[in-house]
């Protein structure tokens, strides 16, 4: 298991890269996330079943898993979401944040008890902690999920952002950071082209979260942006052709 990663701290306030399998493996790979404030602990996207025991044991490294009291999904998708059951009967004190289109799918989960479930609205939502920080949830809706957010921590200056910034890494070439943009993006570009729906989307979003001071971006699939790659980022994908923009090339 690779280690643990501080993106930031200020000794009250921390946000964790949490490892990775030291195997990679035939499946998605997936990144999860971990914001310490004071003793609360706000999980982002922890993953499915299969990364369960590997999360779990990151998690467990830093803080004790009764301090989880937040659990954020940005959708609904299997790698994000198939272990959400696990993890509500080990957060035993953990309310769950996901998009109200979202709560009715619940059930195939197996949760049918929904007083520990948060529905974000449409609209996003802020998730307050003990210390009276809080945190943004912004939507992101068909970027690719038609009830999509991203998260904000306006203290680290970390953008969570969901599979907007994924990557497909090549098989025994995986990386932490982007240190080299224009080498990334081909690892970036077949899935945003997929799996984004217009440019019309991708223009709202960034005109939306370059209002705020963004240092990090954060991604569930690939690799993070810092410094000048978060702008790089952010103009490359306002700029994406995707989705509707280009369905044309998907008929005879």
């Amino acid at each position: 298991m690779l280690e643990n990663e501080i993106l930031y701290d200020d000794g009250q306030h921390k946000f964790f890269f949490l490892g990775w399998e030291e195997k990679e493996e035939e499946i998605v790979q997936t990144n999860q996330y971990l914001i310490l404030d004071g003793d609360e602990g706000v999980l982002l996207d922890p993953g499915g079943a299969h990364v369960f025991p590997r999360v779990m044991s990151n998690v467990a490294e830093i803080t004790d898993l009764s301090k989880i009291r937040h659990i954020f999904y940005t959708h609904q998708d299997p790698d994000v979401t198939s272990g959400i059951l696990l993890w509500l009967s080990i957060c035993e004190k953990a309310k769950i944040y996901i998009s109200s289109l979202w709560v009715r799918f619940l059930p195939h989960f197996g949760i049918f008890d929904q007083r520990r479930i948060v529905p974000i609205p449409d609209s996003g939502t802020r998730i307050r902690l003990s210390s009276g920080r809080e945190l943004e949830v912004l939507p992101a809706h068909f970027l690719h999920s038609t009830g999509n957010f991203v998260l904000y921590d306006p203290v680290s200056k970390v953008l969570f952002s969901g599979d907007i910034g994924a990557a497909v890494f090549e098989k025994g070439k995986r990386y932490r950071y982007v240190d080299d943009f224009e080498k990334h993006v081909p690892l970036m570009e077949t899935f945003h082209r997929r799996y984004m729906s217009s440019n019309i989307a991708c223009r709202r979003w960034v005109e939306m979260v370059s209002k705020r001071p963004i240092e990090i971006i954060a991604p569930q699939h690939g690799a993070v942006f810092r410094g000048e790659t978060v702008k790089k980022f952010l103009e490359w994908f306002r700029n994406l052709k995707c989705g509707v923009d280009i369905i044309d090339s998907f008929y005879m």
